[in-house]
């Protein structure tokens, strides 16, 4: 799709969620209204519109195989795939190649970035993450606080090979002190767990939201429920768990038994997450091993596995979610499907229509 310069205001006449009546939405600029604008251009008289899809755990900055992209039209490329599967809010994740000036770009979706993620040396992806040793993580979180817009990411765990396990990336003070540090530097802190461990002393540090958490128990929901701790399962990683476990059978054997029972229990934790009043947020972990523009798949197995009722994901997966990343709720962007989504969650894998920060984007 390319995004053309709008010649006029346009017009859609369509049910806006979460209402169940059809709406007259008008949009002005890079503003919606329900006030009728002069001139307007009607672009639609039906369907179901919502503000977007919001991939809440995504790496732009990351190609396919986890390797850093290497320049800006790479970003480019990854964003749009996302944009034309409807998702028209990203929470960059971590990225090892900064990308500020796509910051409000006509054409690309609203960017949320954590900066470059903080990882322990030689415990994560090489050439991805910012490695550091005990006795510098805290200070390069607060720094990279301040290169992002408003969020940092941290490693909390990965394969320790000389334990031959999953294990913490740092001690539990120094994971505690690293969150506070960038939390006091203005930036929400999410952080990267697979372990049992890690998630929870990052849970007891009162980080803003956990990546993955395949080691939550039901003890630890009812605590991020009461900080208000968002969990994004990306639930396609953890679908990965199989191959990498089969691929690390030979020389790890315990680290694969464990991610096996990891992946084997997650519905169920996911479930027990959004039962315990915990904000599941929808994120695919594009970049690296998973492709992008998947949205749609993230969102079946949030249904389909995990149990979410269709209408709570829909509006978790948009409206709320654009609210939690702190996006104006009256910003141009809107998402035309033909079916209701909060009937048929399937109907996200088609978008209608797509107008992006005022402009309708047309094949």
């Amino acid at each position: 799709m390319t995004a053309l310069e709008p010649l006029a205001p346009l017009h859609l006449r369509v049910v806006w969620l979460p209402y169940d009546t059809v709406c007259d939405i008008y949009v002005d600029g890079d503003r919606i209204t329900f006030d009728p604008v002069p001139g307007a251009e009607t672009v639609a008289t039906s369907g179901y519109a919502l503000p977007g899809l919001v991939d809440a755990h995504c790496h732009i900055g990351i190609r396919r195989g986890a390797a850093p992209i290497e320049s800006l039209d790479e970003a480019r490329s990854l964003a749009r795939t996302d944009r034309d599967a409807g998702v028209l809010a990203i929470r960059d994740a971590g990225s090892p190649y900064p990308y500020p000036e796509l910051v409000g770009e006509d054409g690309i979706p609203r960017l949320v970035r954590a900066g470059h993620h903080v990882a322990a040396s030689r415990r994560y992806l090489r050439g991805i993450g910012l490695e550091c040793e005990p006795d510098e993580v805290v200070g390069a979180l607060a720094r990279q606080a301040k290169l992002g817009d408003g969020w940092v990411k941290l490693v909390g765990d990965w394969i320790d090979r000389g334990k031959g396990d999953l294990a913490p990336s740092f001690e539990p003070e120094v994971l505690t002190a690293a969150i506070h540090a960038a939390q006091a530097e203005g930036a929400r802190v999410a952080v990267h767990t697979f372990s049992e461990e890690a998630v929870a002393c990052v849970v007891e540090a009162g980080a803003d939201s956990v990546e993955h958490g395949t080691g939550l128990s039901k003890d630890l929901l009812d605590r991020m429920a009461a900080k208000g701790i968002s969990l994004v399962p990306t639930m396609i990683n953890i679908e990965t768990f199989d191959d990498i476990a089969r691929d690390a059978d030979a020389k790890f054997p315990r680290y694969a038994d464990h991610m096996r029972r990891l992946k084997r229990g997650f519905p169920e934790v996911v479930r027990a997450a959004w039962e315990a009043g915990v904000k599941v947020r929808l994120g695919t972990d594009a970049g690296g091993g998973i492709d992008h523009g998947l949205a749609a798949e993230e969102m079946r197995l949030l249904h389909e596995a995990a149990g979410i009722p269709a209408p709570e994901l829909v509006a978790a997966a948009s409206w709320e979610a654009r609210e939690w990343l702190g996006l104006a709720p009256d910003l141009g962007d809107i998402v035309v499907y033909d079916r209701d989504p909060r009937v048929d969650v399937a109907a996200v894998r088609e978008p209608a229509l797509i107008v992006l920060r005022g402009r309708l984007l047309r094949d």
